[in-house]
């Protein structure tokens, strides 16, 4: 169990160490027991040691100021040099005090206080001489003893400084994963909805058609409106079942929609089959070579713009004939041409509204596939739409 629990330091972010009851008791402790050992060691030397009352004071005093340095390093560790100054008792806690401001503290500060703990023993090595070492090596000695210290708080303050740095960079790096996984989902749950988007206007195209066709001949015969009423009601039933998907994707963070099967040019066929049964007129000139090898992406991409070429025709043209021109062979591109006159004959269906950014998104679309997508209204009243997208070989 740690003996420190750390709070906010007094106007800065800083965190400061805040010592517990066990730590200060462990230190008094421990600074106890060094000091009533060098007492013995010194009464052992000289039974009649004439300064043993200066000792144990010194020795009381070391207990008492050595839990300061936990708060205040410099403050206590100075005080502690001025006894060790005055005793040999002192000398432990003056050490420990020395190294506390090495790992808590720069290192100008932590050397000007070992500086501090060297003079203060030449001074009790001067007028308390240690019995068996000349004054010389005692000051090496002391020397070397500090430098050590100094260098050792040094190190685990350096150390302290690339573990804390590594766990930021560990926090940091999985809050940006984690924000990378979100906007991960949040880009696939769009391309998603998109993709739905797409699907649910070309089939509420579908059904305007077909309610048109009963409103403007209601004279025709039973069985064509029944079999255009049940197209209508399957119709209606898929389009909510996609509409309340799109809804519950883009609401739900959590939902997991799984990944939809997607269309590619496989499916061309069956769509522009559903737009002829609604009565669209379209021509299909469908010249790709091994359109197998063509990739998935590209496929779809193809697929879809296909459906919004129809779509729009349906919508801004509705009983003119479309031209939809496939081209394309691997190592190459495929390119898709489709067109639509826009006037010339009088409309005999109703036109359903759109909102005008299905072309945008297209074209972003394609530019992502690495293609890309033109649209014009030629001098002839004619709407084309022509799109490449590359294929490797």
């Amino acid at each position: 169990m740690s003996g420190e629990i750390y709070c906010d330091a007094e106007a800065g972010s800083e965190l400061r160490r805040v010592p517990g009851a066990t730590m200060v008791a462990c230190v008094i402790a421990g600074v106890g027991i060094l000091a009533a050992l060098t007492i013995w060691r010194r009464l052992d030397a000289h039974p009649a040691e004439p300064l043993l009352g200066l000792d144990i004071t010194i020795g009381v005093l070391s207990c008492v100021l050595s839990p300061v340095v936990l708060w205040r390093p410099v403050g206590g560790a100075l005080g502690l040099t001025v006894l060790a100054a005055l005793s040999p008792v002192a000398t432990p806690a003056a050490t420990m005090g020395a190294l506390q401001v090495a790992r808590r503290r720069g290192f100008p500060v932590a050397a000007a206080v070992a500086t501090a703990g060297i003079a203060a023993h030449a001074v009790q090595g001067a007028w308390q001489p240690n019995g068996g070492i000349s004054f010389g090596w005692w000051l090496v000695l002391i020397t070397i003893a500090y430098g050590a210290l100094v260098g050792w708080g040094a190190l685990a303050q350096s150390r302290r400084a690339v573990i804390t740095s590594l766990r930021e960079r560990a926090r940091r790096a999985e809050a940006e994963q984690g924000r990378r996984v979100a906007e991960a989902r949040m880009l696939e749950r769009d391309r998603i909805a998109r993709e739905m988007h797409d699907v649910l206007a070309h089939r509420l195209s579908l059904l305007a058609t077909y309610a048109g066709a009963l409103e403007y001949r209601p004279d025709s015969p039973p069985e064509q409106l029944s079999r255009a009423a049940g197209v209508i009601r399957t119709g209606v039933h898929q389009a909510l079942g996609e509409l309340r998907e799109v809804i519950n994707l883009l609401r739900d963070e959590d939902h997991d929609s799984g990944e939809r099967p997607q269309p590619g040019l496989a499916d061309l066929p069956r769509l522009i089959e559903e737009s002829r049964d609604a009565g669209e007129q379209v021509l299909l000139s469908d010249k790709v070579t091994d359109p197998a090898t063509l990739p998935a992406a590209a496929a779809r991409t193809a697929y879809r713009v296909v459906q919004e070429g129809l779509t729009n025709a349906r919508k801004h043209a509705a009983g003119r004939p479309v031209q939809v021109v496939l081209e394309g062979r691997p190592g190459d591109r495929l390119t898709i041409d489709m067109r639509n006159p826009l006037r010339g004959v009088e409309i005999a269906l109703p036109i359903t509204p759109g909102t005008g950014t299905g072309l945008v998104g297209l074209t972003e679309r394609v530019r992502l596939a690495g293609g890309r997508l033109d649209h014009e209204v030629t001098a002839g009243d004619e709407f084309h739409l022509r799109a490449w997208l590359p294929w490797p070989a």
